[in-house]
């Protein structure tokens, strides 16, 4: 009971602010592709605007955790959203597609300050008891302004043009930004950062000391993080050239796995704390692994749907496990480098993902591609399952 009081006011701060921020993000799904081919660019092009925000975040995960030996949580937090509404609002005046493709790096890049900011506060202000729960909530959020988000882009679209989407962005994020100042206190010196610490590490040295659980837990987290990624490309693009699914059609079975998915959330942090980190990673990511076995076997919008709630049970199941399992082995003095790092290399596999899926299906068909993500699934299985130690410490198992 003292932990969930301790947790309660610690949450209050970043759960609504990213609840807003998940939700503006989302809503430039719809709009982007259409903004970037009115500047009558090659289909190349428009791939580069929507990759674009993810190859800043991959060049912003470790800038952002060096920034945090020097300055607070908070505000890093704040650099992040500030530079992310200003870049992002700067799209609606933009002239030309290369003026575009900047701003979208540093929204990236700017995205990740913020992001890997936000996990260095549930890793430092959340008790380890709790630290399943508040993680798999945390991812739960994210899930759910993706599920409101693209709608409601759609509709402002429609009704105001464009470009005004990103001013309306802006704002929203503006509205978090204020959430932030005014409800996050300083973090600064409750985790140790009140001076710089000259018994510190060198990053490359930090990363030799804890090459075992980068490599082989990075490993995991790649294929993880692998069949994740591709799977938001895979359902729709096997409903449509393989089903011949309507585009509503393929929508509703996306959004059904989808609204699973956040059913799954808090039953995962549960999963965690009570059981063990593993009892949730491992199910997880055999379960997805097992949908995407079953995709070439779907033949009928049924099938695909079935297909669909089995990868968001599984997905649910493992809400904030990777996040959660960074914090556990993240060292106290040197938190915000390592959960940068560890950022980093989750971001790679997510980022990767649609991308196999493209390439394995240039070279054969799409349910191959299906079947390499369940490889990817199965390899993750393995190595958190064989190889990766339990990080819930024993005599916590039951408390909570």
């Amino acid at each position: 009971m003292i932990a969930r009081l301790q947790a309660v006011p610690a949450l209050l701060p970043l759960y609504l602010p990213y609840f807003i921020s998940s939700a503006a993000t989302a809503m430039l799904i719809p709009v982007l592709p259409l903004y970037a081919a009115d500047f009558n660019v090659l289909y190349g092009l428009i791939g580069l605007v929507i990759a674009a925000e993810a190859i800043g975040t991959l060049l912003g995960d470790v800038p952002a955790g060096l920034l945090l030996r020097r300055f607070s949580t908070r505000q890093v937090i704040a650099l992040g959203l500030s530079g992310l509404a200003l870049l992002t609002a700067a799209l609606s005046v933009a002239a030309t597609i290369e003026i575009v493709i900047l701003c979208r790096l540093g929204a990236g890049f700017f995205r990740a300050l913020y992001s890997v900011a936000h996990h260095h506060y549930l890793t430092t202000e959340i008790s380890p008891d709790w630290r399943g729960r508040a993680i798999a909530i945390y991812g739960g959020v994210y899930r759910l302004g993706g599920f409101v988000g693209p709608a409601l882009g759609g509709v402002l679209a429609l009704a105001i043009g464009l470009r005004p989407v990103f001013v309306l962005f802006a704002l929203l994020v503006g509205l978090s930004l204020l959430l932030v100042l005014a409800c996050m206190g300083d973090t600064r010196h409750s985790a140790g950062y009140a001076t710089p610490r000259p018994e510190r590490r060198s990053l490359w040295s930090l990363l030799l000391a804890y090459r075992y659980i980068l490599v082989v837990g990075g490993a995991g987290q790649i294929f993880a993080q692998m069949i994740r990624g591709g799977r938001s490309t895979l359902l729709p693009l096997y409903g449509a050239d393989v089903l011949g699914l309507d585009v509503g059609t393929i929508g509703a079975i996306v959004s059904a796995g989808a609204a699973l998915d956040v059913l799954m959330v808090y039953f995962a942090g549960l999963t965690m704390d009570r059981l063990g980190r593993k009892y949730a990673i491992v199910p997880c990511f055999a379960i997805q692994a097992a949908g995407m076995l079953l995709l070439p076997l779907a033949h009928t919008a049924g099938g695909l749907l079935l297909v669909a709630l089995i990868l968001g049970f599984g997905n649910g199941l493992g809400s904030g496990t990777m996040m959660t399992l960074g914090s556990d082995v993240a060292p106290p003095a040197e938190r915000g480098e390592f959960l940068g790092v560890w950022r980093l290399i989750g971001d790679i596999g997510f980022s990767g993902g649609p991308i196999i899926v493209g390439a394995v299906a240039d070279a054969l068909v799409l349910p191959a591609a299906a079947l390499a993500m369940s490889g990817a699934g199965l390899a993750s299985v393995l190595i958190f399952g064989l190889f990766v130690p339990e990080t819930l410490r024993p005599r916590k198992k039951h408390e909570a």
